[in-house]
């Protein structure tokens, strides 16, 4: 969500880890150390002006459990919510973004291309493709008022964007309503404007204009308060162009053609019924997603219109994939990725690096080590070059297996308006945000 250059899932390798199969991060990314940080922070004087006047957990309530877990502050009635827009810098005006529009579409696009998140060593940068956009911001019930832009008055050049979206979050046994925040973009030449406060504000009164009171949003950046952290993990697809643009490097005592052979894939699928998912499985999907769902903190609630919006193929936007038990014809396990390359700056040969994401996976019948190397390798088969992963859900349990390697990026998952006690571990988070 945040417009910070600590990138959201950083799509570089960390350059400590060479092409070698990777070992574990160490324990300095231990909830237990975040915290001690945030504390340190808070008594070095940092300050998160902002934030700390937002109804979010607070770093100096870390490990009170005398606070209630729920909505921080309740919701106000709706003709109490500010009814105007918040006021911009007179250079600017608010602009509502018609996804639907050709026109809108390539602004946001460029503005996007141009100035969205980069690694920090200006090597590469998230280039969400207008087909990607689309589908991530027109889920069901999409409110279009909630794709917001900031436009030069004098040249109506689009120069900020914010959106959300609407999503039904559970949160231990309770289903809330939320918007899901992202694209949090401000032109590179305007960030000393504190135009990112503004638009925050703004978007979270357009929710409440809904009737909806809490978010869901992560950052790449640690502000008040992550209710849990979670490590990037990269897996090599095609590990000789990415050590070329410098996203990973040559191992100690590793020559290129044998980094080739270590991540070398097999050609096909090895489980019997592994195909791609169709219209006619979304309800099998939406039973195996609900149970499977059911067992962590924080989840998404999805329905057969969710389930068909957000898993069902879309041509380089996502990738679904499933196993249909050749004797019963039942759907036992599904596994998804989704496309988001990146930018290549500075590189002669390459302008696009090709990375899959990965979604949601589900193992009931096939191991789940099995079901993501065939996942790997349907990627490679579509030519991704790096297949990244979130240490979250089950996702710990196949990453070194299968040669991920922890990569520089962390990713901060943070709830708005809704208190959770204790910070949670990423394998009891069950929600990926796009």
């Amino acid at each position: 969500m945040d417009d910070n250059n600590s990138a959201p899932g950083s799509p570089k390798e960390n350059p400590d880890q060479r092409s070698e199969i990777n070992p574990p991060p160490n324990d300095d990314n231990s909830l237990e150390m975040i915290v001690r940080r945030f504390q340190d922070s808070i008594s070095t004087g940092k300050k998160h002006k902002f934030w700390e006047t937002q109804p979010v957990g607070q770093f100096k309530d870390i490990g009170d459990t005398s606070l209630p877990e729920g909505p921080i502050e309740p919701p106000l009635p709706l003709s109490e919510v500010k009814q105007e827009p918040y006021n911009l810098p007179s250079p600017y005006e608010w602009t509502t973004c018609d996804m639907d529009s050709e026109e809108t579409c390539n602004e946001v696009y460029n503005l996007l291309k141009n100035n969205y998140v980069e690694d920090d060593e200006n090597m590469f940068r998230f280039n969400y493709s207008k087909e990607f956009l689309g589908w991530a911001l027109r889920p069901p019930g999409y409110y279009r008022s909630w794709h917001i832009g900031v436009r030069v008055k004098s040249s109506k050049k689009l120069v900020a964007f914010i959106t959300g979206v609407p999503a039904r979050i559970r949160v231990r046994d309770e289903i809330v309503k939320m918007a899901e925040i992202n694209f949090l973009c401000v032109h590179k030449k305007l960030r000393s404007k504190r135009l990112a406060p503004v638009m925050i504000k703004e978007v979270t009164r357009r929710v409440h204009l809904e009737n909806i009171w809490q978010a869901a949003y992560t950052a790449g950046v640690v502000l008040p308060t992550p209710i849990t952290t979670c490590q990037y993990w990269h897996r090599s697809l095609n590990p000789k162009k990415l050590i070329d643009v410098g996203f990973s490097r040559l191992g100690a005592r590793m020559t290129m053609s044998r980094t080739i052979k270590l991540y070398k894939l097999p050609d096909t699928p090895a489980t019997p019924g592994f195909r791609k998912m169709e219209l006619r499985d979304v309800p099998a999907v939406t039973r195996l997603l609900k149970n499977y769902l059911g067992q962590f903190v924080v989840a998404p609630d999805f329905d057969e219109d969710d389930v068909e919006h957000w898993l069902l193929p879309k041509e380089n936007v996502v990738d679904s994939f499933l196993v249909e038990s050749p004797e019963t014809h039942e759907i036992t396990d599904f596994c998804s990725f989704y496309t988001l390359p990146s930018s290549i700056l500075g590189n002669p040969n390459y302008s696009i690096l090709k990375a899959a994401y990965s979604y949601y996976n589900i193992a009931t019948k096939t191991p789940l080590l099995q079901l993501m190397n065939d996942t790997l390798i349907v990627a490679k088969q579509r030519d991704f070059d790096v297949f990244n992963a979130l240490d979250v859900m089950h996702n710990e349990t196949f990453l070194k297996e299968l040669k991920f390697g922890p990569g520089d990026g962390q990713l901060h998952y943070y709830l708005y308006n809704y208190r959770i006690q204790r910070a949670l571990r990423p394998s009891q988070l069950g929600l990926v945000l796009l």
